[in-house]
């Protein structure tokens, strides 16, 4: 598992990666945001035109995530001192997802860096449809939720048909006449 470290107050950053894997585990967005540095930044794998900065706005995207992904089990942790990675499986409304956290830790064992790294794709887009409209409306932009929960669902759909029905025709382990 690493080397535990310690922060300033004493408490363990091994303490607060448990703390954060719990609150994923139980979909719990308050209790996550207590292990939050007040200057948190999460790097979103759906987007690279903007971070979510801020206890606030992180803990709205965890809220609006865990209306989405749910039956979350860690099952690797490495890393140590302030640098950890999370691995988690679990499920989007319609799709198995796993996802790798890159946790980065303040000097006194916050997290300070999210980024999130998912797969496979269509639970991706899952998580993409199903995200962004709760997290508009908590940002009090209903009209934009509608938006973007029309453009994203047709992304959504097309991935999903093509892991159906399309990829497993190219699969290298299947013998073809």
């Amino acid at each position: 598992m690493g080397d535990t470290g310690t922060a300033p107050d004493g408490t363990s950053t091994r303490d607060s990666i448990q703390s954060w894997r719990l609150a994923g585990e139980h979909g719990d967005a308050q209790a996550a945001a207590a292990c939050l540095a007040p200057d948190v930044v999460l790097i979103s794998p759906l987007t690279a035109a903007f971070r979510f900065e801020g206890v606030a706005q992180v803990t709205d995207v965890l809220a609006s995530a865990f209306e989405v992904i749910h039956d979350i089990r860690y099952h690797t942790q490495t890393g140590g001192g302030d640098t950890w990675a999370l691995f988690y499986h679990g499920r989007t409304r319609h799709e198995a997802i796993e996802e790798a956290q890159l946790i980065r830790l303040d000097d006194n064992g916050l997290i300070r860096e999210i980024t999130l790294f998912g797969r496979p794709l269509p639970a991706l887009t899952d998580v993409m449809a199903g995200i962004g409209p709760p997290l508009l409306r908590r940002q009090r932009q209903p009209t934009l939720a509608r938006l973007v929960g029309l453009a994203t669902a047709p992304l959504n759909a097309l991935t999903r048909m093509g892991e159906r029905t399309i990829l497993p025709r190219t699969n290298p382990n299947v013998h073809k006449d």
